[in-house]
């Protein structure tokens, strides 16, 4: 989409032109972006405290210690 620019009163210089077209330009509104749904705390889940199963194999009895 090309936008126009018409001075209707005054005398603008090109380098003035080019000013207030720049200053336009940088003003032009970024689209909102949907609110994020809250971060679950996973932190402060009692589930992380529960040791995961234990599997038959090399190095198993280290595991059966640690939670």
């Amino acid at each position: 989409m090309t936008g126009h620019l018409r001075i209707v009163q005054g005398d603008a210089t090109p380098e003035e032109i080019a000013a207030l077209a720049a200053v336009l330009a940088s003003r032009r509104a970024e689209p909102e972006t949907p609110p994020q749904p809250p971060r679950r705390q996973t932190w402060r889940n009692p589930a992380r405290a529960m040791r995961k199963p234990v599997v038959p194999g090399k190095s198993a009895w280290r595991m059966s210690a640690l939670p």
